[in-house]
């Protein structure tokens, strides 16, 4: 043993006996025969003789010297020296291995490295950190486990164990930064590579099954639920491409972050996978939100296709059905109502008419990201559809606008028809009015012959009136039978309105030429008394004429007893002209010219016997 680990400078062993080995009285051991082989001297001394080849001061108070010495506190630090001289000089050959594996250029071996080298056997950290507080102890010259804390001088395994230590240190320091700028340089390109895996696994998706989702997705559907159903298929599409998105944003972030801190080398190949990324992603997103503006617009063009055909429906239920309106406000109202509708329905058609020319304009630029498929037949099919119902639209629209004329027509004429019925009644109305007139106040006989012949003539301009009231109402009515033919309803001048205007017409017949006698003795009475009442004595023989006086009276007395007749009507009814009291002051009247005619008859007999009462 002490061949083995005493320095070959030692010179003297000293093998200290304890008392009791005294005591046993063996004395001697032949070390003194070994010296050559050994190469050095070994004696056997006791503790107290001790001193005869050592200085006390080179020796610890357990061989009576003065020497401080912890041999525990040494032994501790000694195994913690060689641990971290074992430890460390383990940790340089690995971390150089790694190190030097790094280096190469073959991508195999480099590899390779990777996988077998990558992670050291010992946490460098620890191995440093062990090295440190090993240093400070030390360099401090000083051991914990020193009794008094007295402070003594290092050993010399000691002294010489510091620069070993420092030099492990500054090797191991260079090495682990090599190390960890490795472990950086690795971790980079994984991640580097782990990103390239991710882009290229979404770019492969988006040009794949997603691309192929939207590429079997053209149709827009012929009604509001087919584009409802298509716009759900599609939400599920874009579900499914929002998880991909999703990573995109998350890849796009790391890539930015590696692009700010980044080496030179690594810019190009970040900056062509960020734009692989953002170009697949940008145009598969500009698809999918092409896809919903025209499913959208789709949706809003069967929408108002469905509520145009609805209101089409309603006009048409309100054509199809026959009117018959009772008087000219409900007409106004139906003409009104059937304008309203028909202008809802321009406005409608007009509205389906944008929608589906933008829904054309969106097809049409479908071809643009087709990704060279054939959308043709897909596009035709779909412009065809948009076509086809705006066509359809217009011609139940015209349709519509056709029956709408003719309903107007009808209406219209249905207004005329009231409106001669009305101003049937009306003319009926006026002639009795006429009559009434006549009957009331056109009583008067005229006081001469002069103003009885301005009655006459004033009676049959009266008569004129009543006539054209008359032919009026026969035209109106006659009208109505015409537009109740064109109309194909039962003639409505069947009912009163004829009957009473014939009736009144007769009525005012009868006593307008009743009137007409009248008038007619009255002036025929006025002219004969006035010739005689005049004085006229180039005619004497006219005035002596006993016949004229007698035709005279006779005239007089048939005028008075017309007065007292009543206007008989065809249909047996009997109606006098005005009241008692006028037929009474005209017969009175004319009396008094009969009585002034007989006096001056007697005169022109006895002129003697006119008296100043006469």
């Amino acid at each position: 043993m002490l061949q083995n680990v005493v320095p070959a400078e030692v010179s003297l062993v000293c093998v200290v006996k304890p008392d009791e080995f005294w005591d046993k009285k063996v004395t001697h051991f032949c070390f003194w025969k070994e010296k050559d082989r050994l190469g050095f001297e070994v004696i056997l001394v006791s503790a107290n003789k001790l001193t005869r080849y050592i200085e006390p001061c080179q020796l610890t108070e357990d061989f009576g010297g003065s020497l401080t010495y912890d041999h525990m506190d040494w032994l501790n630090k000694r195994l913690v020296f060689e641990k971290f001289t074992k430890e460390s000089t383990s940790l340089l050959d690995e971390l150089a291995l790694i190190n030097n594996g790094s280096d190469k250029g073959n991508e195999q071996e480099k590899e390779r490295s990777v996988d077998l080298n990558f992670l050291p056997s010992v946490d460098p950290e620890t191995v440093l950190q062990t090295g440190h507080e090993l240093l400070s102890e030390l360099q401090q010259r000083r051991f914990n486990g020193s009794d008094g804390g007295v402070s003594w001088s290092p050993m010399d395994d000691e002294l010489l164990a510091q620069p070993q230590v420092m030099k492990l240190l500054d090797s191991l320091r260079e090495q682990y930064t090599r190390y960890q700028e490795v472990c950086r340089q690795r971790s980079k390109r994984t991640q580097l590579e782990e990103i390239q895996q991710k882009v290229m696994q979404v770019v492969n998706w988006l040009e794949g099954p997603g691309s192929e989702q939207l590429r079997a997705q053209w149709g827009i559907g012929d009604s509001i639920r087919a584009s409802q159903a298509l716009q759900q298929k599609h939400e599920e599409i874009e579900s499914q491409h929002s998880e991909w998105f999703a990573v995109y944003v998350e890849l796009n972030q790391q890539i930015a972050a590696l692009l700010n801190a980044g080496d030179e080398e690594d810019l190009v190949e970040l900056k062509s996978l960020q734009q692989q990324l953002s170009d697949v992603c940008y145009r598969q997103a500009s698809q999918l939100e092409f896809r919903q503006n025209l499913l959208q617009a789709a949706l809003e063009f069967h929408g108002v296709a469905q509520d145009l055909s609805q209101q089409l429906d309603g006009l048409l239920g309100m054509l199809c059905v026959d009117v018959a309106p009772a008087d000219g406000a409900s007409i106004q109202q139906t003409l009104k109502l059937l304008e309203e509708k028909l202008k809802s329905v321009d406005v409608g058609l007009q509205g389906l008419r944008e929608k589906g020319q933008g829904l054309l304009d969106q097809i049409s630029n479908q071809a643009s990201w087709a990704y060279g498929k054939d959308v043709t037949i897909e596009n035709k099919e779909n412009v065809d559809h948009i076509q086809g119902v705006m066509e359809d639209m217009q011609l139940r629209k015209q349709r519509c606008e056709d029956m709408v004329d003719v309903r107007r027509l009808k209406m219209l004429q249905m207004v005329q028809l009231f409106k001669c019925e009305e101003d049937a009644s009306q003319a009926v109305e006026w002639l009795s009015e006429l009559l009434d007139a006549l009957l009331k106040t056109h009583i008067r006989l005229g006081d001469d012959a002069q103003e009885t012949k301005v009655l006459l003539e004033k009676h049959r301009k009266f008569v004129d009136v009543a006539q054209s009231t008359y032919d009026y109402g026969r035209q109106l009515l006659q009208a109505t039978v015409v537009l109740c033919q064109s109309l194909r309803c039962t003639s409505r001048s069947s009912g009163d309105t004829l009957p009473r205007l014939n009736r009144v017409w007769k009525q005012f017949t009868v006593a307008s030429e009743e009137r007409v006698h009248r008038l007619e003795m009255a002036i025929a009475f006025h002219s004969n008394a006035e010739k005689i009442l005049q004085d006229c004595p180039e005619e004497p023989e006219a005035i002596n004429d006993e016949e004229q006086f007698e035709e005279i009276e006779a005239v007089g007395k048939s005028l008075l007893d017309r007065l007292t007749v009543p206007v008989v009507y065809p249909d047996g009814t009997e109606q006098y002209f005005g009241s008692p009291s006028d037929m009474a002051s005209t017969a009175e009247h004319i009396r008094d010219r009969m009585k002034l005619v007989s006096l001056k008859r007697q005169q022109l007999r006895h002129p003697e016997m006119v008296t100043a009462e006469s």
